[in-house]
């Protein structure tokens, strides 16, 4: 999948944002919600008879002020007045008293949604996994985890909000009908016209908020996978476009953000008509309705109502509806319509770093936490079957320096190496010296800084190449085995290799007791259910199965015991063509035909019984005894 490709598929949200799809949305989230609400109409009873105190509440709040006024203060009555007052004072005492009801009876319809979100997305995920696992991704955490707190949330804020506007709404219009009618030719056109607004912005912003979501959950998904394969990215060299998918998610996840901001923009629009203009309105009314015979304490009942109950309440619900409401409905919907398929997450293969018909490419088991035994070739990827290459490769190093970045003191500095064809040779040296990077580039996943590294097929009259020969074969310190039947492990560089060829390998290693334990080759490797060991173990059994024309080890048997190391070793080097293994022990040195030591500018190369005679630093690191006097 191309950078342009991911940019398409996220921007049009995976090919579920249609024309009307939102309209959809709401149909398919309205016929599961009604048997949900009507299972329920005794709690929705409940919460609308606490409520009806609201009502009381915001009726006598405005109509008090008036009375106080008209009946009171203004006619010589400060006692009256003053009672008026008190009542209005009263009326907002139950209101305190009830909200420990009214949050009980809110409970009730908010924790079963909540409680029923989390067991259908877990039954999906665990259906999906179970019948399609190639289509499981990691949306369904998002869905059981973030998504319905989400759903949670915001069914929440926009029953009370929808609650209190209803009742609190209800409460005033009555009370400015009651004081003057004239009152609402004043108050209701603002209002009207601001929810009208509100109205149009529902389904584009509903749109808006459901590609932020999809974008959002395919750049968790895609970051997750990324992480997860950072070894195979920096194996292919695939880091520069993989960048370039991630940039492309990143920035559709930011377009989706900021069209969500401009409808947003248009919303405050809404909410200035609902809750700033009628009060203004009223002022500016203010000759034309006194004109009309309402009295002075109409008008600021009237303005009470606007300033203290109806606006509050309709900001409340429009911003409840905007946004609580807008991401409530995606998510439900994204728990009752079809789940949108996600890109393929390919940063967790091998084969995220190049198209399988790109030079240098490798590719893995899409379900891979990391590539076992990384094949390094030309041209193509897993070593072909029947492809020449098993002949033994030598390699030669001309002046090879390397260092990890512009400045930095060379890890190698000018040196010079022939590996025979054939030929088994172990690296030896002080932790630092370069055995890992020599192995690389021997391996050809570096490039040299300077000099020159040629590959020298063993066939006859074959040359020396720029670039290492189909089939090899690096095994790194730390093996990556995926999740799969055991099988499909160990073919992962020979997928045809026949069950008997399979199970003498594992023979020859000593690994049929963890046959027995998985219980089989088509039994199913967790990575995170074998040692450190195990995995080690498999990966040098994929080896032992795939012809090799030069296979290097790097610390490959650092985490098995002597007795296990020494059969790993003395089946590949009767196996592979040429075989480098940078020495965990010293017994891995004294098998090899050559031993190279490496420390610093001082370089030695040479048989071990001579090593042994000549060199301190061997038998330093070996602890071979000095030679007789």
């Amino acid at each position: 999948m191309t950078a342009d490709t991911v940019t398409e598929t996220t921007a049009s949200g995976g090919g579920t944002l249609r024309p009307g799809s939102r309209r959809g949305a709401f149909g398919r989230v309205w016929r599961e919600g009604r048997p949900f609400l009507w299972r329920r109409r005794g709690a929705v009873a409940r919460l609308g008879a606490w409520s009806l105190v609201e009502f009381t509440q915001t009726f006598l709040t405005g109509f008090g002020v008036a009375q106080a006024l008209d009946r009171g203060f203004l006619a010589g009555r400060p006692g009256v007045g003053l009672a008026w007052l008190a009542l209005a004072a009263v009326a907002a005492l139950p209101a305190a008293v009830t909200s420990r009801a009214l949050f009980s009876r809110l409970a009730d319809l908010v924790e079963p949604l909540r409680d029923g979100l989390v067991r259908r997305a877990s039954a999906g995920a665990l259906h999906e996994a179970l019948t399609r696992p190639e289509r499981a991704h990691t949306g369904a955490v998002s869905r059981t985890s973030h998504q319905s707190e989400i759903a949670r949330d915001g069914w929440a804020g926009l029953v009370m909000a929808l609650r209190s506007c209803v009742f609190a709404g209800a409460g005033a219009l009555v009370g400015l009908a009651v004081l003057a009618p004239p009152l609402l030719l004043v108050v209701l056109p603002p209002l009207v016209a601001g929810w009208v607004l509100f109205a149009a912005t529902l389904a584009p912003m509903a749109a808006r908020q459901h590609a932020y979501l999809e974008a959002d959950e395919r750049l968790a998904a895609y970051a997750g996978a990324l992480a997860g394969g950072l070894r195979d990215v920096a194996a292919t060299g695939g880091g520069e476009r993989l960048a370039g998918e991630y940039t492309a998610l990143t920035r559709a996840q930011c377009d989706a953000a900021r069209a969500l901001a401009r409808w947003s923009a248009v919303r405050v629009l809404a909410l200035a008509l609902c809750g700033r203009v009628p009060p203004l309105a009223l002022l500016a009314a203010t000759p034309w309705l006194l004109g009309t015979g309402m009295t002075p304490g109409a008008l600021v009942g009237a303005l009470t109502y606007l300033t203290v109950s109806l606006a509050p309440a309709v900001q409340a619900l429009m911003t409840a509806l905007g946004t609580a409401g807008g991401r409530l409905l995606v998510v439900l919907d994204r728990f009752t319509g079809r789940v949108p398929e996600l890109p393929p997450a390919r940063a967790a293969s091998a084969d995220a770093g190049a198209d399988p018909a790109e030079p240098g490419a490798t590719s893995a088991d899409a379900g891979a936490t990391s590539v076992a035994a990384v094949p390094r070739r030309p041209g193509a990827g897993v070593r072909a079957e029947g492809a020449p290459g098993h002949a033994p490769c030598g390699v030669e190093l001309t002046g090879v320096s390397f260092a990890y970045g512009p400045g930095a003191r060379p890890v190698l500095d000018g040196l010079d190496l022939t590996v025979r064809p054939g030929e088994h040779l172990a690296v030896l040296g002080p932790s630092g010296t370069g055995k890992s990077t020599l192995a690389t580039l021997l391996a050809g996943d570096l490039s040299p800084g300077g000099g020159l590294v040629r590959w020298r097929p063993g066939e006859a009259g074959a040359g020396a190449r720029p670039g290492p020969p189909a089939g090899t074969v690096l095994l790194p310190q730390h093996p990556y085995v995926f999740t799969g039947p055991l099988r499909d492990n160990l073919r992962y560089l020979r997928p045809s290799a026949p069950d008997a060829e399979l199970a003498r390998a594992l023979a020859v290693l000593g690994l049929e007791p963890l046959l027995r334990r998985l219980g089989g080759l088509d039994s199913l490797v967790e990575p995170a259910r074998l040692s450190m060991g195990e995995r080690q173990l498999l990966v040098a059994a994929r080896a032992l199965v795939t012809p090799s024309p030069l296979l290097v080890m790097d610390e490959a048997t650092s985490h098995v015991d002597p007795v296990a190391e020494h059969r790993v070793e003395t089946a590949l080097a009767a196996h592979a063509g040429t075989l480098v293994v940078v020495a965990h022990r010293p017994s891995s040195a004294r098998r090899a035909d050559r031993v190279l030591l490496l420390d610093g500018p001082r370089v030695e190369c040479g048989p071990p019984s001579l090593l042994a005679r000549t060199s301190s630093l061997y038998r330093e690191l070996t602890g071979a005894p000095p030679p007789a006097v």
